[in-house]
């Protein structure tokens, strides 16, 4: 498979993964989907889950009673990695909420390699198989979900984020 360099990262590109990017550009363009003003799931509870990678564990349900930011993303995604610094800010900034970060890759090497390289300080687990971004309803990274206290999905982000912008931190605050 090709491989390229691209902001100081060396990416590589698996059969597995240029597929499941055709998957998501076909399904974008060919069905109506849950990107809208309103999504569909917006208003109901957050599929729960429970998710081990070896070295992590997570399950959501343990986290009820808190606000969640649910981010689906991967160390070889640019914009991704563009995002994960705001997200580390807004951890830093709003302790009360707490920003959990399922990651998509495959190679638990890259993935651990990442994690070495830069400052995550909030919880992330791997999740190779897209189960849990699947169950969301999620077909592009990153998107990010926010839960409430109760468990109820409020809004879902599509793209990176500045997420210590003044609207998405006034957002927080109000849940």
């Amino acid at each position: 498979m090709p491989e390229r360099r691209q902001a100081g990262r060396k990416l590589k590109f698996t059969r597995r993964r240029f597929t499941w990017v055709l998957l998501s550009v076909v399904a974008l363009s060919a069905t109506a989907c849950d990107r809208g003003d309103r999504p569909g799931r917006i208003g109901s509870p957050a599929p729960q889950f429970t998710v081990s990678d070896g070295r992590q564990s997570l399950d959501l349900s343990k986290l009820r009673g808190r606000i969640v930011v649910l981010n689906f993303w991967a160390s070889w995604c640019i914009p991704c990695i563009d995002e994960i610094p705001t997200l580390v800010e807004l951890q830093r900034r709003m302790p009360q909420i707490t920003v959990v970060a399922i990651s998509a890759d495959e190679d638990d090497a890259a993935y651990r390699q990442f994690l070495s390289e830069h400052p995550v300080d909030f919880v992330s687990v791997r999740d190779p198989s897209f189960r849990i971004p699947h169950m969301y309803g999620t077909v592009k990274i990153p998107e990010t979900y926010v839960i409430d206290r109760n468990g109820v999905l409020r809004r879902k982000f599509v793209s990176a984020q500045n997420w210590v912008s003044p609207e998405i931190m006034d957002y927080l605050s109000k849940l």
